[in-house]
This record gives structure tokens, C-alpha cells and sequence, in this order.
């Protein structure tokens, strides 16, 4: 009887490295449900809510912007509170307002809401890294964002045909109700699994100048500012595409029949690369991988202006060019943002935010903007790519000091998580 009592006493099995994994990009993968699963409805969404032109596409750009945003506020209240529970508030908000979202009866109402819940949802993309940086450092930690980022991107891949799959049973507003039935799913197993990482000795205090201080502190490195930016631009270029991504092969190409297999393809080329880059990143470090790419990246988008500019592009060219591009993404997005986080261990949270406000917002913005140039053509997509690739890289030529394909980094901080 002691032995039995004594076993149903112990402690459940701790969070392994693995779980944590899944856990976190489960996590940011509901920003991306909340994005792309609604694609497909968008021109449905249109004519309900009588929608005209480009003016479908801020039911996205509004969410994105809100969110980055937003996520100034969890990581300063997180290294005050703790990572739960602002995380799990955060969660909560998520999914009372998809339901919000589910009953909107005017595309201004909807509007207003996706706004309110990019921004007090942030915590949901926010928190993860610092989580992460609560517990390894350098280039394991761009290994374990890696892998995140393999899962998180699979979400993308296959949203736009839940989406589609949705519809053939539902309106565009069962879509929001998914959204809502996920982030239940997740937030309960957040609520049950996810211990607390802040340790008392790194609790910082409320207070507007600490938490002013932390930020320009996370963003006045110039070893760090290079990596903020550039990130921050080239995803701007990426966001474009998703503005403009039903638009462009329904209307351009001639193609919705198969958007969500062409966006498909694009979203789970960056899952192959973070994959690949999990396994290459320890070996040859995390500015090797990401600089080469980035040089790639230019390469590519270069490739994409010339047959933006034929007047007989085709899908056949347009999908491998911009597939191999969001794959190159793939390497450049984890490791840029490990990077990034890695001089912070003390004040993750606040850092995490700052990146990711800088990041999201700048990306957002630019992303609607791009969106918005939509002219029936891919030559605004195009010279984005291009441009934010050029300067992107002179950004990270100024963090290095003109020095680029640094070697591998010794980790920073704790030792690694627990394995499984």
C-alpha cells in the first residue's frame, strides 16, 4: 500500500527537449492557422461583407501589424510575472476573439477584431524564443528554433486547405471557429505540461525605465542590429506574398483552382530548409548557414525580377522560383533571430518582444504595402524580394563589421534542456 501511494505521488515525467519543441511551435503555428487558413475565403469573405479590390487583403495585414505591435507588451510582463501566465492569457484571448471573429456582421467589426487579436494575442509568437533562451544559448538554440520552425511551417502548408476543405461544408466563418477549437487544444496542453522557466534571480521589475532600458538594450547592439532589421525586411517581402498570394495565382495565373497545393508547396519549402538547417546549424555554425543564404536568397529573387518582367511568366516558372526563395527563408529566419537573442539571457522576454516588434511590425507593414501594389502582375512581389535581400545583407555587413561566415558559437547560459 506504501509503495502504491508513494507512486501515485510522484511527479509526472518533467517537459523533455522534444515535447518543448512541439509545444512551441504548435504555439506560433496558431498565428499562422489565423493567417492562412482564411485565404481561400477571402473572395467568399468579399462578397458577404462587400469587400472590394485589394481592400480583402487587411483581414491579414491588419492581424500581422496588430501583432507585432503587441509584442512589446508579454515579454516585459513575462519577465516580471513569469512565462505561464502571460503565455496562457495570451492563449485565452486567442480564442475568444476567433469566435468574436465567427460572428462579425460587417467587415469593419471583423476588422476591428482581428486587430485586437493580433495585439493582445501577441504573446503567442513572442514568448517561445524567450522560453527557448530561458534554457540553451548559441548554436543549439538556433538548432531547437530550427526544429520549431519545421513543425510551425507545416501549419502554413496545410491551413489554406483545411481552409478549403472547411468551405465545402461551412462558410468562411467555421474557419474562425477552428481557429478557436485549436488554440483550446493547445492551451489546454500548455496549461498541464509547460513548466515555469523565469528564475527569480532574473525577474525584472515593472517599472517604464527597466523595461525601457531592457529594450534599447536588446536593440542597440550593433551586433544585433543587422539581424533584427534584415530579418525584419526580407519577411516583409514574404508577407507581400501571403497579402497577395490568392490574388496573384487566381488572377494572374489563371490558377485557384489549385492554391492551396501551389501555396502548399512555397509554406513547406521553408519547413524542408529549418529541417535541414537543424541538422547542418551545430556543425558550421549559425551566421555560416544563414550568410550563404542570404547570398542565395539575392540570387534568386534577381532570377524573379528577369520573369516578372517577360510578358509571358507562367505559373511553371513562378512556383520554383518563389518556393526556393521561402526556402532559403527557412535558413535565414531561425538562425537570424538566435543571433539576435542570444546576448539576452537575463532579460529574454523583453528582447524577445523588442525583436519581434521591430520584426513584425516593419514586416507587416511593408507586407501591406507590397500587397496593396498588387497590379495583376508579379513585378512588385519581385523587386521586393530583391530589395529587401540587398539591403538585408548590408545590414548584416554592418552587425559584422564587413566580416561575414563567422565561425560556430559556444552556447550561452544554461546548460541544455532535459533530453527525453
Amino acid at each position: 500500500m506504501a509503495s502504491a501511494t508513494a507512486s501515485m505521488r510522484s511527479p509526472r515525467k518533467a517537459l523533455g527537449e522534444t515535447e518543448l519543441i512541439w509545444m512551441m511551435a504548435m504555439l506560433m503555428a496558431l498565428q499562422a492557422f489565423g493567417i492562412d487558413a482564411i485565404l481561400p475565403a477571402l473572395d467568399e469573405m468579399a462578397v458577404a461583407l462587400s469587400v472590394t479590390g485589394n481592400d480583402r487583403q487587411f483581414v491579414i495585414g491588419v492581424y500581422l501589424l496588430t501583432a507585432g505591435i503587441g509584442a512589446l507588451v508579454p515579454g516585459a510582463l513575462a519577465d516580471r510575472f513569469g512565462r505561464r501566465p502571460i503565455l496562457l492569457g495570451s492563449i485565452a484571448v486567442y480564442i475568444a476573439l476567433s469566435l468574436a471573429s465567427a460572428l462579425a456582421t460587417s467587415y469593419d467589426m471583423l476588422i476591428a477584431i482581428r486587430a485586437a487579436q493580433g495585439f493582445f494575442g501577441a504573446g503567442i509568437v513572442a514568448l517561445p524564443p524567450a522560453i527557448i533562451r530561458d534554457r540553451v544559448g548559441g548554436d543549439k538554440m538556433a538548432r531547437m528554433m530550427s526544429l520549431i520552425f519545421v513543425i510551425f511551417l507545416m501549419v502554413p502548408a496545410i491551413a489554406p486547405s483545411i481552409g478549403e476543405m472547411i468551405l465545402l461544408v461551412a462558410d468562411w466563418r467555421a474557419i474562425f471557429v477552428a481557429m478557436a477549437l485549436q488554440g483550446i487544444i493547445i492551451g489546454t496542453w500548455v496549461y498541464f505540461r509547460l513548466p515555469e522557466s523565469l528564475t527569480d534571480e532574473n525577474r525584472q521589475e515593472i517599472r517604464p525605465r527597466v523595461i525601457g532600458r531592457n529594450m534599447r538594450r536588446a536593440l542597440s547592439l550593433p551586433s544585433v542590429i543587422g539581424y533584427v532589421f534584415g530579418s525584419a525586411l526580407v519577411f516583409g517581402a514574404l508577407f507581400g506574398f501571403i497579402n497577395s498570394s490568392q490574388q496573384l495565382i487566381t488572377e494572374t495565373f489563371g490558377a485557384g483552382e489549385i492554391f492551396p497545393i501551389v501555396f502548399g508547396i512555397c509554406a513547406g519549402s521553408m519547413a524542408f530548409a529549418s529541417w535541414s538547417n537543424s541538422r547542418i546549424v551545430e556543425r558550421f555554425g549559425a551566421r555560416r548557414v544563414s550568410h550563404t543564404a542570404l547570398f542565395a536568397f539575392i540570387a534568386v529573387a534577381s532570377a524573379q525580377v528577369f520573369f516578372a518582367f517577360q510578358p509571358d511568366e507562367s505559373l511553371y516558372v513562378f512556383v520554383p522560383l518563389m518556393a526556393v526563395n521561402m526556402m532559403l527563408l527557412g535558413f535565414i529566419g531561425s538562425n537570424f533571430g538566435s543571433i539576435a537573442m542570444n546576448p539576452f539571457f537575463d532579460i529574454a522576454g523583453a528582447a524577445s518582444s523588442a525583436h519581434g516588434f521591430v520584426r513584425m511590425t516593419t514586416a507587416a507593414g511593408l507586407g501591406g504595402l507590397i500587397g496593396y501594389a498588387f497590379d495583376g502582375t508579379a513585378r512588385p512581389l519581385a523587386l521586393s524580394l530583391l530589395a529587401s535581400g540587398i539591403i538585408c545583407l548590408l545590414l548584416v555587413l554592418f552587425s559584422e563589421k564587413g566580416k561575414l561566415f563567422g565561425k560556430p558559437s559556444a552556447e550561452m547560459g544554461p546548460g541544455a534542456v532535459a533530453q527525453d
